[in-house]
């Protein structure tokens, strides 16, 4: 008689579980035989229990990469409900809660901790990490690692390099929107084996999907006759951009639907509040932009809306993913017409660099670089070139993947601390080489008024102590509760492995190839964009095609719960003819930009004012409090290529050229 495994017995006395679902049965059964697994889901389906029950087997620490500090909230809430020792180091903590949280660690009380990718570039964090045994690091939205996947994010491409130097023996990586090329990469960067890629299947029977062909003028009142039909019930509907999000939420409260709006641009006391109030049940309808969702897990959201169309096929998935998450039958639909195209193509356009601005971050590696290694702060840097953080991140992978540079370290520019015991007594604490050493710590930091600033080419000076010991002594000094340590402006330490390439014409072909780079990841999300739109147009079942796109071979051919199959095959409305541009009126509101440039010495290139004609904000913009511009967005609803076409004359007639 075969012996019923421990973690079953864990399974039904924790969390509450009679037995685990295939694909979940799979993938805790190959972590704990010691090797690496991938669990590709679908939203709703279980995913986080393949490392929370594990992680109680396990000898060491789980420690989780989480991409939002909200799926985090939730997740500790349901570990700690269950008696599970668990917590997250994040932005929203005091130092002392974060204090409080590493001793923890370091003491071997916690069995799961949650952080951004983020944490993971801080060297005091780091230092911390690394003398913590972990046996498991799970990376949740797993897709972000991959260029080629739709949110893409530059730091999780570091995490393979993270595992390899924290001696962190196995790997989970979970998401639900992956497609074939995407698993594939995935698999490679973390050497998972094929056979520990469990993919369970996309399709979900319980959802409703229909696609609504809906001229944009209807939009508000097909809107406002699903949501009046049905009886009050959870509700999601989401939107592209803020005002609409205000606007839409507005005209359901005049016809008497308990709803509210939720996007980036209120305080986030405000958003935590109408979330909690959402899941409480006492809002029935959210009317949101994508800030909304993740980390949402509401089990009985009956309906999800989209007003305006997701920006692709993974957004809608993961989406609608957040609707009938209790098995119950939900409704999916999609207010269709090709009105917001050239809306969802612009948010692509403004993440491409001009080839001048990435031109301008490899002459800053030429002439920044001391001794081999540059130094830089990516906010100096992101204004300095005009180009947005996210894409500055990228380009900087990419010169990674060129072997220009290579990573070396992170840390914090400047390091400050104010004395919660005299420094007599934390002098006393220590004799011979350490007590110098710590004498040496304070002369070197200066006290203006109540804090010391540790200078640490002074310490060098004095101690030839690498500044990493500096760091470990004022963490320490820290843990003791003498100081409290302060640190900020992060700066990214490279190595310049291939300095003859940031100069002359080799730079110049440099940016060429990188600008290429861009320009066809530009297309590659130009053409998601699209193939979504084909999506929504299809003959064949809406199910089977969602299935399809994201490498599940088992949904079946006729759902019997979508449009399509109903026979309401949607014919999408075309782009209704947009008014004639009056040039004498493009040119009033350029000049604004053009002078507001010119006053700072910092003239406009045609594709950095095509962005602030179309609403794309900018390091510029903000630098010439552009958004306040008559001019700012007004040309949002044009495409992007037609715009600029028109701005290059205007931007070659300025006074100088920049980025």
């Amino acid at each position: 008689m075969s012996s019923v495994p421990a973690y079953l017995t864990t399974l039904k006395h924790v969390f509450g579980f009679d037995a685990l679902r295939g694909g979940q049965q799979t993938v805790v059964d190959t972590l704990l035989a010691g090797r690496s697994a991938a669990a590709i889901f679908p939203t709703g389906s279980g995913k986080s229990l393949c490392y929370q029950l594990p992680a109680l087997h396990l000898p060491h620490l789980t420690l989780v990469i989480s991409p939002l500090l909200a799926l985090m909230k939730d997740q500790l809430d349901f570990l700690k409900a269950k008696g599970i020792a668990a917590a997250s180091i994040d932005s929203s903590q005091s130092y002392e809660q974060t204090r409080e949280v590493m001793r923890a660690v370091k003491q071997g009380e916690m069995r799961i901790l949650m952080i951004s990718v983020e944490r993971l570039k801080n060297e005091r964090f780091r230092q911390f990490i690394a003398s913590v045994p972990l046996s498991l690091l799970v990376v949740d939205e797993a897709h972000c690692i991959s260029e080629w996947g739709h949110n893409f994010r530059p730091d999780y491409l570091k995490l393979p390099l993270y595992c390899q130097q924290l001696n962190i023996g196995q790997v989970l990586l979970l998401t639900a929107t992956a497609t074939a090329p995407v698993i594939s990469d995935m698999q490679r960067k973390f050497g998972i084996a094929h056979s520990d890629v469990v993919i369970t299947g996309f399709y979900r029977s319980n959802l409703d999907l229909n696609v609504i062909p809906c001229p944009e003028s209807d939009k508000t009142e097909q809107l406002l006759a699903l949501v009046q039909h049905a009886p009050p019930q959870a509700t999601i509907v989401y939107v592209t951009l803020q005002q609409t999000a205000e606007m839409v939420a507005n005209r359901l409260l005049q016809v008497g639907v308990n709803a509210s709006a939720y996007h980036a641009g209120m305080d986030s006391d405000v958003r935590h509040d109408i979330q909690r109030r959402f899941m409480q049940g006492h809002i029935d309808c959210i009317v949101a932009t994508i800030a909304f969702g993740m980390g949402v897990d509401k089990a009985d959201i009956r309906a999800v809306i989209h007003y305006d169309l997701p920006k692709s096929i993974e957004n809608y998935s993961q989406e609608i993913g957040r609707a009938g998450r209790d098995g119950l039958a939900s409704t999916c639909s999609v207010l269709a017409n090709r009105q917001g195209l050239n809306v969802l193509e612009n948010f692509v356009y403004g993440d491409t660099p001009d080839v001048s601005a990435i031109a301008a971050v490899i002459d800053d590696i030429a002439h920044q670089q001391h001794q081999g290694q540059w130094e830089v702060m990516l906010l100096r840097l992101s204004r300095d070139t005009n180009v947005r953080q996210l894409p500055l991140k990228t380009l900087l992978v990419y010169l990674e993947l060129q072997g220009v540079i290579a990573p070396k370290y992170s840390y914090f520019a400047e390091y400050r601390f104010k004395t919660l015991s005299s420094i007599d007594s934390i002098v006393a604490h220590f004799t011979g080489e350490r007590r110098a050493f710590v004498e040496a710590l304070i002369a070197a930091s200066p006290k203006s008024r109540i804090w010391h600033t540790l200078d640490f080419d002074a310490l060098w000076q004095l101690t030839h102590s690498e500044r990493s010991r500096a760091v470990a002594a004022l963490d320490y000094f820290a843990e003791q509760g003498w100081i409290v340590l302060e640190s900020k402006q992060m700066t990214e330490v490279y190595q310049v492995c291939q300095p003859e390439r940031c100069h002359g014409a080799a730079a110049q072909e440099l940016a060429q190839q990188l600008h290429q780079l861009f320009i066809t990841k530009e297309a590659a999300d130009i053409k998601r964009v699209h193939a979504m739109l084909d999506v929504f147009a299809t003959k064949s079942c809406l199910s089977h095609r969602l299935a399809e796109y994201f490498a599940d071979d088992k949904a079946p051919m006729h759902c019997g719960h979508c449009s399509v199959c109903r026979g309401d095959i949607a014919q999408l409305p075309e782009l209704s003819t947009l008014p004639a541009i009056d040039n004498h009126e493009f040119n009033a509101l350029c000049q604004p930009f053009l002078a507001a440039g010119a006053g700072q010495n910092s003239s406009v290139s045609g594709d950095a004012l095509a962005r602030f004609l179309c609403g794309i904000s900018t390091p510029l913009t903000s630098t010439l409090k552009a958004t306040k511009m008559a001019g700012f967005g007004r040309y949002s609803a044009y495409p992007f290529a037609e715009i600029r076409r028109l701005t290059q004359t205007l931007a070659a007639e300025a006074p100088a050229e920049t980025h």
